[in-house]
């Protein structure tokens, strides 16, 4: 199995928790929410270019799951 380039899941936790901090603390919490948000969203769409994700996954109701 190859090895990719990947960075350390707790490294990168690490750097957006720093980068939620300096947010926070010199934009307010505004700035922490939009941080976050944007954050969230960078994080699916990796996991959607990654394959880890589908688009239907979204869209599926509750029941329609198949585990």
């Amino acid at each position: 199995m190859e090895k990719e380039h990947t960075m350390n899941l707790a490294v990168i936790g690490m750097i957006a928790g720093m980068a939620l901090g300096f947010a926070g603390y010199f934009g307010g919490f505004g700035a922490f929410l939009l941080v976050a948000a944007l954050g969230a969203i960078g994080f699916v769409a990796g996991r959607f270019l990654e394959g880890d994700l589908e688009v239907g996954e979204f869209f599926r109701s509750r029941g329609d799951r198949r585990g």
